[in-house]
């Protein structure tokens, strides 16, 4: 039995605020326009559609569905400009962020995205949500996974050998565009060891404030009122759109943050999204 259609009008709504929050009209103004939108600007467009789909929201009934959305929405765009255009100009993080060793500036960013992940699982506790209902849990790590046959994913295999795979060709994949577009010299890896705790470290952080922040957070408001897997599209969609590197680039990232999301969705649980992009 498949499961009930959303209404159109919540997914239309919905759409809409996805795409127009996030940084797509400042990639427009930039690329086609030359425009420059500075942070504030970025900040004030967000919240305008936020607001006026909040308004929708008093007016149609089938849309109060979106108002967790909504609201973990307007706690996201507020929280980056504090935490980003206002705590990183703080003199002592000021400092940090700009001292040339990378262990200091590269731990103070991540501390930054730290402050806005948690914010935004203090807003859904407010909401009452349970950690599992956001997938701060492991997960059942060795959970189904559905078939994707494009991928070769066929039926009855498990998410122990698929998310081991995933981290092998995504990571030798990274490493292969990375090797040919920055061509780095041979000893780079020798050079490299001192800063390995930090690198360590950066990337552990990073991978879970990513996954929290931009996924399974919304992933968890997303998926009553619009469906798994349009839920799924709109995260997907989303992170690609904010790793604009050219087409090629919001490509990967979409498809990464698919991906991983679907993963949170078929182990309910963050231990695989979290490790693959460790």
């Amino acid at each position: 039995m498949n499961p009930p259609q959303p209404p159109k009008t919540t997914l239309l709504i919905a759409w809409i605020v996805v795409l127009l929050s996030s940084v797509l009209p400042k990639v427009i103004l930039q690329e086609i326009f030359g425009q420059t939108v500075s942070p504030g600007l970025q900040a004030v467009m967000s919240l305008s559609v936020i607001f006026v789909a909040l308004l929708a929201t008093l007016i149609w009934q089938s849309l109060r569905g979106l108002r967790p959305f909504l609201a973990l929405f307007l706690v996201l765009v507020g929280s980056q400009w504090l935490v980003y255009n206002r705590i990183d100009e703080l003199p002592f993080f000021h400092a940090w962020l700009s001292n040339p060793s990378f262990n200091v500036y590269m731990l103070a960013e991540e501390l930054l995205n730290l402050m806005v992940t948690l914010l935004m699982i203090a807003a859904l506790v407010l909401m009452r949500k349970k950690r599992q209902d956001f997938y701060l849990a492991m997960g059942d790590t060795a959970a189904p996974v559905e078939p994707i046959r494009w991928l070769g994913v066929r039926q009855g295999e498990r998410w122990n050998k698929f998310g081991s795979w995933l981290t092998f060709f995504i990571s030798l994949g990274t490493l292969a565009f990375l090797v040919i577009a920055g061509r780095p010299p041979l000893d780079i890896i020798i050079r490299a060891l001192p800063f390995l705790p930090a690198v360590l470290l950066a990337a552990a952080l990073n991978s879970f404030t990513e996954e929290i922040t931009y996924k399974a957070s919304f992933l968890s408001v997303l998926e009553s009122p619009v469906g798994p897997r349009q839920a799924l599209y709109m995260v997907a969609v989303y992170f690609g759109i904010g790793h604009f590197y050219g087409v090629v680039g919001v490509l990967l990232a979409a498809f990464l943050g698919w991906i991983l999301a679907r993963s949170m969705q078929e182990t309910r649980g963050l231990f695989w999204a979290w490790f693959i992009h460790f």
